[in-house]
């Protein structure tokens, strides 16, 4: 009796009717990848059944993925209840949790980050900062990278998310002193209530620069227990793959394999689906989003899908009929958009049991709808908020 949650990081299908209050009027990122590529031909995806959720949102079809007759899974869109549309959010709605109001945001003003934080960060690391504005994170250090591998400083920087991010060259501030840094930040941040503070370590030379799979995320905590904890608690082991032990500050979960992109973590949880008898496996699919949403290339974010419907072709046969696969995402970056930040968006909701019979779930309102619908698969306390659909 296994539950598998994969999250499609950003992996969007239109945009929410609060969009406008976020700047992302028109969103689309499942359509208009699929219009920037002439169509996507994902067969797996396709026969799970999500050519069949816009028509319960109403909205425009995925070109080259119609509905299809008899899917093989439930299906169905949520729409995001908490204030935000970053990472840590998405997933603690997931999760069965509420933000409102939502972390904070620093403002577009340079510099962003207020002296509260900054003057004690550089004090306590023993080292000057660079930046201390909004940007890219790829842009901010190739622009920066020189002078910070000249002056040994950080390059602290932020987004539309609630994000303290803090990137170093792995020859001059080694990842033990990055990652000592920013748990110094964490600590300044908390106050602030900022969602997430970022390692970002990078190599190369200028002109050159890339950034590792060395990035940590520490979490603010949250206030409450989440449906890990929930179930760790109730003797289900918890598995994260991915991102999802930073997102939750490690809390509710039994191990966590902190793999980097999506071919090392879909080779995880086969290997999980393989190895285990009663667990939940929560995994984070980082690719979709960190390789091609942000970067806004439609035809990578193509690929992506291609890739990852081939993988799941080959996972669904290895669930055996007590089993339980959630398939959604955590908010969208519309690959076609302007800017650079996530899009408010519905996210799909793909729900497949073997020897089940599928139905539509229709549009949900709250994520918090898979945390309870876990609680119910494996019969522990209900959760405080969302109705189950198992």
């Amino acid at each position: 009796m296994k539950a598998f949650l994969i999250v499609l990081d950003s992996v969007g299908i239109g945009e929410a009717p609060d969009a406008a209050d976020y700047g992302d009027t028109g969103c689309a990122t499942l359509q208009h990848t699929a219009e920037a590529v002439g169509g996507l031909d994902l067969p797996t995806f396709h026969r799970l059944g999500l050519g069949c959720i816009p028509g319960e949102l109403q909205n425009t079809p995925i070109r080259g993925l119609p509905p299809h007759e008899s899917p093989l899974a439930s299906f169905g869109a949520m729409r995001e209840v908490s204030q935000g549309k970053d990472t840590i959010t998405g997933h603690w709605e997931l999760a069965g949790l509420e933000l409102n109001p939502g972390f904070h945001l620093f403002p577009e003003a340079e510099p962003t980050f207020p002296g509260e934080i900054t003057r004690p960060f550089v004090e306590q690391t023993g080292r000057p900062i660079l930046g201390n504005r909004h940007g890219s994170g790829t842009a901010i250090i190739e622009e920066l990278g020189r002078a910070s591998m000249e002056q040994g400083a950080f390059i602290v920087y932020t987004s539309a998310d609630s994000v303290f991010q803090v990137a170093a060259h792995t020859e001059v501030i080694p990842l033990p002193e990055l990652y000592a840094a920013c748990e110094i930040a964490r600590r300044l941040c908390d106050p602030f209530r900022v969602g997430r503070v970022i390692a970002r370590p990078f190599t190369g030379s200028p002109g050159s620069f890339k950034r590792t799979q060395d990035r940590v995320d520490y979490a603010f905590k949250a206030d409450e227990p989440t449906i890990l904890e929930g179930l760790k608690d109730h003797g289900t082991a918890v598995y994260s793959v991915g991102k999802i032990e930073d997102i939750f500050a490690r809390r509710g979960i039994t191990e966590g394999f902190h793999t980097g992109g999506n071919p090392a973590s879909m080779e995880q949880v086969s290997r999980l689906a393989e190895e285990k008898e009663k667990a939940f496996i929560f995994a984070n699919f980082i690719d979709f989003d960190m390789l091609y949403g942000h970067r806004r290339d439609p035809e990578g974010y193509a690929r992506c899908l291609v890739e990852a419907d081939a993988w799941f072709a080959g996972f669904l046969p290895r669930l055996g009929e007590d089993d339980l696969l959630i398939i959604t995402a955590d908010h969208g970056n519309d690959p076609t958009y302007t800017g650079t930040d996530h899009t408010r968006e519905y996210v799909p909701l793909l729900v497949y049991q073997p020897g089940k019979a599928p139905r539509s779930l229709g549009v949900r309102q709250g994520f918090y709808d898979v945390a309870q619908s876990l609680a119910a698969f494996f019969g522990v306390d209900p959760m405080p908020r969302g109705s189950s659909f198992i």
